[in-house]
């Protein structure tokens, strides 16, 4: 990464942690990943909104941490109606693991990504998913290297851009699928405009994923009409839930993300 270009506080610290991160010791991993694309298509043949919820305990940007079980909520956004989840594996930020993103896999039948901050090689050999997540303006020019070492492996390689520049990066890198993230490095502010604006540097045979700031059903049909073949949400999905997760309390939080994706996957 040029580390001229300017990040948030948050997201400079992310990074820090993701660099000192230690590599994991499991050997090369050899994975046979359920496809995404092919989840996102089901979806939208079976009159669904293509969603990716995303299991996130917390985040810089959110007060406080959920409790609730991940393989638990992930269950839940599927009957919700849910493409595929992703699930975070960042300890420091986001409180995420790659156990759970494991048992979450183990649970169900969908497409699982795993959501990191991956900058070498080794980092992939961390768990097992379907697709993994490079963000294209922190691993430079390591880019193609890491795409092609991701499927190798049999990962799908979802590289997320945030500018035309960083589209054309990602398809001369191999990718095939392609993140646009409407939330800003800088200042952590988010506008869909951002997706509307970048979507039309990518060609048409690349799988675009929409991803952050999608709160509402009219959200939803704003980026699908812009060209989105699928949605990441998280915050929207996990929204409701207490920190707190016991007794009848935690049981209708589990309610709450069910009727959360369901809103957003039948608009």
């Amino acid at each position: 990464m040029n580390e001229s270009e300017e990040l948030a506080p948050a997201v400079a610290s992310i990074l820090r942690s993701a660099e000192a991160r230690g590599d994991p010791r499991n050997g090369t991993l050899s994975v046979d990943a359920r496809s995404l694309p092919a989840a996102l298509s089901r979806a939208e043949a079976d009159g669904r909104v293509p969603v990716i919820a995303e299991v996130k305990p917390t985040s810089p940007t959110t007060e406080g941490t959920r409790a609730a079980d991940p393989v638990e909520l992930a269950e839940r956004m599927v009957e919700g109606g849910a493409a595929a989840l992703s699930v975070l594996t960042e300890p420091d930020h986001f409180e995420g693991s790659p156990e759970n993103l494991r048992r979450v896999r183990e649970a169900v039948d969908v497409p699982v990504l795993r959501k990191d901050f991956l900058l070498r090689e080794a980092q992939l050999d961390t768990v097992e998913a379907d697709a993994v997540l490079l963000i294209a303006r922190f691993v430079g020019d390591d880019l193609p290297d890491l795409v092609a070492a991701a499927k190798e492996r049999g990962f799908q390689p979802l590289v997320e851009a945030h500018d035309a520049a960083e589209v054309e990066q990602a398809v001369e890198a191999g990718a095939e699928l392609i993140g646009v993230n409407n939330r800003d490095l800088a200042k952590l502010e988010v506008d869909l405009e951002t997706f509307e604006r970048v979507a039309p540097s990518a060609p048409e045979d690349v799988t675009l994923i929409a991803e952050s700031g999608i709160s509402t059903p009219d959200d939803a049909r704003r980026m699908r009409e812009a060209g989105a073949d699928g949605l990441l949400v998280g915050s929207a999905i996990m929204d409701g839930i207490p920190e707190s997760d016991s007794g009848s309390r935690g049981a209708e939080s589990l309610g709450i993300v069910t009727e959360n994706t369901r809103r957003l996957t039948r608009t």
